[in-house]
């Protein structure tokens, strides 16, 4: 019994569409726009910092321009999820893009800091939706055979971002003023939810009882994710770890936890459902993204400071050093769709993931000061075996759970990942300033370091050796993080992902079989039975 399918497949579906599948082509276009706001958005408000903080002042708490904002996504991921797979998921994505273009436009007219704060943090709650929603239409619109070709499309969106966005940051900054940063969102947004409107039709389904939404589930789960999240963004930052402010963040957020579990388990439709961490796929694909998120710090934070104080390049020769992992990460993901298909979607993300702890274990032995194409090399690597670990385990999950289980399934896992993200920069930082203090005799710590390098000659070779001995340390506590994700894969995920039965038809034998004794009772039924159809939306 195959599924309704809740996306745009053909004229027979949808008369008056078009024929075939060429209708598919807009919606997948806004969807890559939709993904192109949300992944230059770091990249390009980071670039224009320095010019923000001369226009508005708020130096001291201009880090809020992205902790703000990343607190914001990740606490609405599983609301946004939950919500599209309740009302369907073009009213939550046209929703979420409304936000964050009012946030945008906003941003733009900001007249201080705190202002500007505040705005970014709307700008986040439409994020989160754009995030989360534009995943699960993917794996909508596209059977599990053709799947990983719009998910390497997705990532060529964010690689493209990732070289793009610093530049066009710059150059906005620079030769117009900061303020075009934001409003330069407007009208490639409302492109992208013109596309939304116009072309994606999810089908009519039957009448349903009125939906119970868990507001209470929501307000706790925004309430405990901002706390503790705040807790790890500015603890050993704004105050030392053991301080009252910590302390108390940390246990407020420790009570709010108690009180999330108490309200989802009274919820007739909670939030995050317990099915979400009772089912062994889904577990083990939450866990193992949490530690990919981690992991993902070292580089991304790390690497553009130790090539400019241990290897001595430029700003922008540093950032090309870190980029490189942006050309073979969605070519490999590309590719991944040719080893799962053969060798099942656990063994593909497990030689991923074990590549990755071996290539981050080299890195500490890189010779000093060494030369830039080391580094270099280590992240096209890195790249590439990431993107053998990440595609393979989303596609595997998304396909086994039915339409009106994905949204909440896909967001689980953006959560997981963008949590991971939030306790790697909290625990690494401690990790390269205890080094730093101990190699430099507690004088200062990373922040202060690299504003120091902006001096010439600042960059004294104790310095230079405190900096490569701080980053060797992440780069050993990322393999750590790797090294838990496979484990995580060889003990908790299941042999083979327990496909649904109408993805396994579709996908022309995957290599992925349904073995419901891999998996719990959860499982069990939830293979066993067909993909309900969507319920309406109102």
């Amino acid at each position: 019994m195959g599924r309704t399918r809740p996306a745009i497949r053909d004229a027979a579906e949808h008369p008056g569409t078009g024929s075939g599948t060429g209708k598919r082509g807009p919606v997948v276009a806004a969807l890559m726009l939709s993904m192109a706001l949300a992944a230059l958005d770091a990249t390009i408000v980071s670039t224009a910092v320095p010019q923000i903080v001369g226009d508005l002042g708020g130096f001291s708490v201009f880090s809020w321009l992205f902790s703000g904002y990343l607190l914001a996504v990740t606490v609405t991921l599983p609301v946004y999820g939950k919500l599209s797979d309740t009302f369907g998921r073009k009213p939550v994505l046209v929703a979420g893009s409304v936000i964050f273009l009012v946030g945008s436009l906003l941003c733009a007219t900001a007249w201080n800091m705190a202002a500007l704060i505040a705005f970014r943090i709307i700008q986040g709650l439409g994020g989160g939706a754009l995030q989360g929603t534009v995943q699960t239409l993917a794996a909508d619109l596209y059977p599990l055979k053709e799947r990983p070709k719009i998910q390497a499309k997705l990532s060529t969106v964010w690689a493209t971002s990732a070289i793009a966005g610093p530049a066009l940051g710059g150059i906005l900054a620079a030769y117009a003023d900061w303020r075009w940063i934001f409003l330069i969102n407007l009208p490639i947004g409302a492109l992208a939810l013109w596309l939304i409107v116009r072309h994606l039709h999810e089908p009519r389904r039957e009448p349903a009882p009125r939906p119970r939404i868990d507001w209470a589930g929501a307000l706790a789960v925004f309430a405990c994710g901002g706390v503790l999240l705040t807790a790890l963004v500015q603890g050993g930052v704004a105050w030392d770890w053991l301080s009252p402010p910590s302390i108390a963040l940390f246990g407020t957020g420790l009570a709010l936890v108690a009180v999330v579990v108490a309200v989802e388990r009274r919820a007739a439709e909670p939030i995050i459902p317990g099915w979400v961490w009772r089912r062994r796929t889904i577990a083990a694909v939450n866990l193992a993204c949490g530690a990919l998120g981690l992991l993902m710090v070292a580089p991304t934070v790390f690497l553009p400071t130790y090539a400019q104080a241990v290897l001595g390049l430029a700003p922008i020769a540093a950032g090309f050093v870190l980029s490189v992992w942006t050309l073979s990460w969605p070519i490999s993901a590309a590719l991944s769709q040719h080893v799962y298909r053969r060798i099942g979607f656990r063994n593909t993300a497990m030689i991923g993931i074990g590549t990755a702890t071996v290539i981050l274990l080299v890195f500490p032995f890189l010779p000093y000061p060494g030369e830039p194409w080391q580094p270099a090399l280590l992240m096209l690597l890195l790249g590439g075996a990431l993107g053998l670990f990440q595609l393979p385990l989303l596609i595997g999950v998304q396909s086994t759970v039915g339409w009106d289980e994905r949204g909440t399934t896909t967001a689980s896992v953006l959560f997981c990942r963008q949590t991971g993200q939030t306790l790697g920069a909290a625990l690494f930082g401690a990790i390269a300033n205890g080094v730093l203090a101990a190699r430099l005799g507690g004088a200062g710590d990373l922040d202060t370091v690299t504003r120091s390098l902006e001096s010439p000659g600042a960059a004294t070779d104790e310095l230079r050796h405190a900096v490569a001995e701080a980053v060797h340390a992440v780069y050993f506590g990322a393999a750590i993080a790797a090294g838990l994700a496979f484990l995580v894969l060889l003990f908790v995920a299941p042999r083979r992902f327990p496909v649904l039965a109408s993805e396994t038809k579709e996908a022309d034998d995957t290599g992925e079989a349904v073995e419901a004794h891999d998996e719990g009772p959860e499982d069990t039924e939830n293979v066993s039975r067909p993909s309900p159809a969507p319920r309406s939306a109102p």
